[in-house]
């Protein structure tokens, strides 16, 4: 039987003096139980102690003690690199392989398979990956062969000026493969473990390493179209570049979130053969423009538009999303394009994502603030700010028109308003004075932002009195307060720029026929002209500042009619019952008020202001329903009403139809329109 330990701290207690790790007169198996070694004689060496006779086991003394101190670990690495390295050139002579410049060139440029094979091979004979990583690391310095065969990739091997050639699936048209670089001919083609699971890739000028075709059946990593692509890839340039052309001619004066001297020089320069962040820009503005451009203004079919439409949001998206950070206005003004093409096409749910990236992304960028802007060049600054109230338009239009939460509080923004200065006057270091009586395109964007802002104002107090009623002199206060609102909406477009301004014969008694047969034929006949017939004039669309009226006095219509509707709210709660005569005449006087715009503008101009300005006068119209449903104690006023409502509809419709890329949502018509919304209310 063995000896029972001893208690700590007794006579035979372990850790003593005696028996410390060292010590010369303790045998080798006490040493091991850490027990004090008890002999007969402690001056006799050579005598067994008598837990060794106990246990039956010969009594040894060959312990040597070691010197304090950490192992070297670096000398130990590099005793094992000299072996891997002799091992290795041992291995290649028997193989009858020569380690000329030759042979190391075609070990670098070998495929990533026998790479990491090759690797794994020889990092077999080492103890583990981090001793055969730092082996690697200092290996150079003793043996070129070992360099070759078992050089660990490092970071810097990730990012190359240019991509190699690779076989790659075009998004549409023709395949153009980037050239490829002599200098990624001597380079690795795999990455680091590190980089391997990276998805983001560094925004700078350089691209990522572009990683091979993923096989058959597998998602490609987010990198994977992150590299250098052409116009050509996707279609030819030529149409493209009409595209574009068409974007500054009819888009452009409601979407001016791009500086177009520099936005055309770059397209002009290929610059989105090495940026491709640029190449998703381009790709973004094309999808948002074909949709919201008349089928006749391009030489293609309605799927042929479709589907390119479609094939370049795709492209951007792929490219975008693996480029977020650092985040740009770049990003911003892409999202925002994509929120167009998904309001377009009707994707209700993506359009929401696709704006919410764009409000936050630019609220990460601090675009609401102006101190951001301090350091920047003078035309991103301006195509932030204008990037920006387009972002803060749009929440306000879908507050109201979907009842949604406000994103973006006016109480928030410390931004100013973009300078009222044409493209070409705004240049990196320097405001160029705008020609004295030329009025700016940026003018239509201020002064429907100020619409908006009122839009905002009225919002918040709306929605804050649901949450928490007011009561006694409280709803007085709010009444003046909505009164003062009302006069500001009312007198917003008074001292906007002279083209900007509807003629005075809007505000004429509308005229009698609006609910005859003759006007809406007349109507039909001329925005079939204009959406069919390549040759139909394009003058009243290809002016902007009567494109911009009609989204501004429909705005300020909108506006209005909220504020009024809030305001009759109060002074019904005031006064305990409701004026139904006057409510009946301050909403027929809005809706005669939006129908005398329609008709003072050309159906060109509205036309091109697409679906947008359709949900807007949709929105006002539809409260004529109520009037409509009431011949007999209201006779007039419903014949008026049914008039009016008939005029809406007949325009929109034609309008909306007109837009949608969808065959199969092309066959409501005009009178079925209103049937399905008289139906629906």
């Amino acid at each position: 039987m063995p000896a029972a330990r001893p208690k700590k701290g007794s006579d035979g207690g372990s850790d003593g003096a005696s028996t410390k790790e060292g010590h010369p007169e303790c045998c080798d198996a006490c040493r091991a139980r850490k027990v004090r070694c008890a002999r007969d004689n402690p001056d006799d060496s050579q005598s067994s102690c008598k837990h060794c006779i106990t246990l039956g086991i010969s009594c040894t003394y060959d312990y040597q003690p070691k010197k304090r101190g950490p192992p070297n670990l670096y000398l130990r690495r590099l005793q094992e690199a000299a072996a891997a390295a002799a091992a290795q050139q041992q291995l290649e002579c028997q193989n009858g392989e020569a380690t000329s410049p030759l042979s190391a060139h075609s070990s670098l440029t070998a495929s990533p398979r026998q790479s990491n094979a090759m690797s794994v091979s020889i990092m077999g004979h080492s103890a583990s990956a981090f001793l055969e990583q730092s082996m690697n690391n200092v290996g150079s310095s003793l043996s070129s062969g070992a360099l070759h065969s078992q050089r660990f990739p490092i970071t810097a091997d990730a990012y190359q000026s240019h991509y190699p050639q690779v076989p790659s699936s075009s998004f549409g048209g023709s395949s153009v493969d980037p050239q490829r670089s002599p200098k990624a001919d001597g380079a690795q083609s795999f990455v680091s473990a590190s980089e391997q699971f990276s998805t983001y890739p560094l925004y700078n000028w350089t691209y990522r390493q572009h990683q091979p075709v993923p096989p058959p059946n597998t998602l490609p990593p987010l990198s994977y179209y992150y590299r250098a692509h052409s116009l050509e890839d996707v279609a030819p340039r030529d149409t493209i570049m009409l595209i574009i052309a068409l974007f500054f001619d009819f888009v452009y004066p409601l979407s001016p979130c791009v500086h177009k001297p520099s936005y055309m020089a770059d397209l002009h320069a290929r610059r989105e053969e090495r940026d491709p962040l640029f190449f998703a820009l381009v790709m973004s503005t094309v999808a948002s423009t074909l949709v919201q451009l008349p089928r006749s203004y391009l030489p293609m079919g309605r799927y042929a538009v479709r589907k390119l439409a479609q094939t370049c949001h795709e492209a951007s998206r792929h490219i975008s999303v693996a480029s977020y950070d650092p985040p740009t206005s770049m990003h911003v003004v892409i999202r925002y394009f994509d929120c167009i093409y998904h309001f377009c096409e009707g994707h209700d749910a993506t359009q929401h994502a696709a704006f919410g990236e764009a409000a936050h992304i630019a609220v990460t960028l601090r675009m609401h603030e102006e101190s951001s802007y301090e350091g920047l060049d003078l035309i991103e600054c301006e195509v932030r700010r204008r990037t920006f109230w387009l972002l803060f338009g749009a929440d306000k239009s879908m507050s109201i028109l979907l009842g949604r939460p406000i994103c973006l509080r006016d109480e928030d923004c410390t931004v100013n308003f973009p300078k009222e200065l044409d493209d070409e006057y705004i240049t990196p270091s320097a405001y160029l004075p705008q020609p004295h009586g030329k009025s700016s395109l940026v003018s239509g964007l201020n002064c429907i932002t100020r619409i908006f802002a009122l839009l905002g104002e009225i919002l918040v107090r709306i929605r804050t009195d649901r949450r928490t009623p007011l009561h006694g002199q409280a709803v007085s206060a709010r009444l003046e307060e909505i009164q003062s609102l009302h006069s500001r909406i009312v007198s917003s477009l008074i001292h906007a720029p002279e083209p900007l301004r509807l003629k005075q014969a809007s505000q004429a008694a509308p005229p009698s026929d609006y609910g005859g047969a003759g006007f809406r034929q007349a109507t039909f006949a001329e925005v079939k002209d204009f959406f069919d017939n390549p040759n139909a004039s394009r003058a009243n669309a290809l002016n902007p500042f009567l494109v911009m009226q009609a989204n501004l006095y429909v705005t300020q219509q909108l506006v209005r009619f909220v504020i009024e509707q809030y305001r009759d709210e109060l002074e019904t709660q005031i006064r305990g019952t409701a004026d139904e005569q006057r409510l009946a005449d301050d909403r027929e006087a809005v809706a005669s008020d939006l129908l005398n715009i329609l008709h003072n503008i050309p159906i060109q101009s509205i036309a091109t202001n697409g679906p947008s300005l359709v949900h807007k006068v949709r929105f006002v119209a539809s409260t004529l329903l109520d009037a409509v449903r009431k011949p007999e104690t209201a006779p007039a006023t419903a014949a008026r009403a049914h008039a009016y409502l008939w005029d809406f509809l007949s325009i929109l419709s034609e309008i909306e139809r007109n837009y949608l890329l969808d065959d199969d949502r092309d066959a409501t018509s005009n009178g079925d329109a209103m049937a399905t919304l008289l139906s629906n209310n």
